[in-house]
C-alpha cells in the first residue's frame, strides 16, 4: 500500500512540472546574456519629438535585470502618458527611469515593473495563444514568421508580434516584437486619440 502511494505522489509531482514546463504562463530557461550588468540597450524611432533615448542593465539579482534609461521627450501625448507610469521620472523635456525590471531568459522575457508583470513573450508559444498576467493582463501571441519578414537594422528577421489591449494610463494597445536570439526587436503604442509610435530595439548581447 505504500509503494502504491509513493507511486501515485511521484506521478503526481511529474504531472505538476509537466504542467509547468509546458505552460506558456511560466517562464524557465537559461539566464539570457541581454540581462547581464552592463549589457545596454539602443532605441531608435521617427516619432517627432523624442530622441536621445539610452539604457543599461545596472543590477541582476534572482534573475531579475534592473534597467535604467533616459531621454528627451517633448511630444506631449507621449509626455503625458509618462507621467502616470510608475517609476519614470519626467521634469521638463527630460525622462529617466532606475526602476524598469525584467525577467530574460533563453525562453522568454517577462516583465517585472514597471510594465504589467507577466510574460511578455515565450518563444515556444505560438499563434493564438496567449499570457496571462497577475494583474490580469492578456498579451496574444497574433503572428509568428516563418521567413525573414521583418525589417530590422540592417537584416530581416523571424519575429512574433504580440497584442496587449492596454485602455488605461493614455495607451488604448500595445504590440510586442520579439525574435528568439535578439529578444524584444520592437514597441508600437497606440493612444488613446488612436496616434501611434513605434521604437526599434537592440542590444548590445544576445541569446
Amino acid at each position: 500500500m505504500k509503494s502504491k502511494i509513493l507511486a501515485a505522489i511521484i506521478l503526481l509531482s511529474m504531472l505538476v512540472v509537466s504542467c509547468k514546463k509546458d505552460s506558456v504562463d511560466v517562464l524557465g530557461g537559461a539566464q539570457s546574456a541581454m540581462g547581464q550588468v552592463g549589457v545596454t540597450a539602443s532605441v531608435s524611432s521617427s516619432v517627432s519629438g523624442v530622441s536621445s533615448i539610452s539604457g543599461s542593465v545596472t543590477s541582476l539579482s534572482d534573475g531579475i535585470s534592473t534597467f535604467s534609461g533616459s531621454a528627451v521627450v517633448s511630444n506631449t501625448t507621449i509626455k503625458n502618458v509618462l507621467t502616470n507610469v510608475p517609476g519614470i521620472t519626467v521634469a521638463g523635456n527630460n525622462v529617466s527611469t532606475t526602476a524598469v525590471k525584467l525577467r530574460l531568459t533563453a525562453e522568454g522575457i517577462e516583465s517585472i515593473s514597471p510594465l504589467d508583470p507577466g510574460v511578455i513573450v515565450n518563444f515556444d508559444s505560438g499563434e493564438g495563444d496567449s499570457y496571462t498576467g497577475s494583474t490580469g493582463a492578456v498579451r496574444t501571441v497574433v503572428s509568428k514568421s516563418t521567413t525573414d519578414d521583418y525589417a530590422w537594422g540592417m537584416m530581416n528577421i523571424k519575429v512574433m508580434k504580440i497584442e496587449e489591449n492596454v485602455n488605461r494610463i493614455g495607451i488604448k494597445k500595445i504590440n510586442y516584437y520579439a525574435n528568439h536570439r535578439w529578444g524584444l526587436v520592437g514597441i508600437e503604442f497606440t493612444f488613446d486619440d488612436n496616434s501611434t509610435a513605434k521604437f526599434s530595439l537592440s542590444s548590445s548581447a544576445s541569446n
